[in-house]
């Protein structure tokens, strides 16, 4: 069974991806949401990779 292809193999992924950042940014912004800024995606990126960074550093000392 062949899967419907809306655009074109290559397209449709990065049509996914960027028409899901675009959602993901407009919830982000809608007043009605008012997320607090410790619980917005840039902040918690931020966290995340200095935890990772943290714990690689660790890693790399004890070597």
């Amino acid at each position: 069974m062949a899967y419907p292809v809306i655009v074109s193999r290559a397209v449709d992924p990065i049509l996914g991806v960027f028409t899901g950042c675009l959602a993901y940014y407009l919830y982000e912004t809608n007043p009605r949401n008012t997320l607090p800024s410790d619980r917005r995606l840039a902040p918690l990126v931020q966290w995340k990779w200095a935890t990772w960074q943290a714990k690689r550093l660790e890693k790399l000392h004890n070597e």
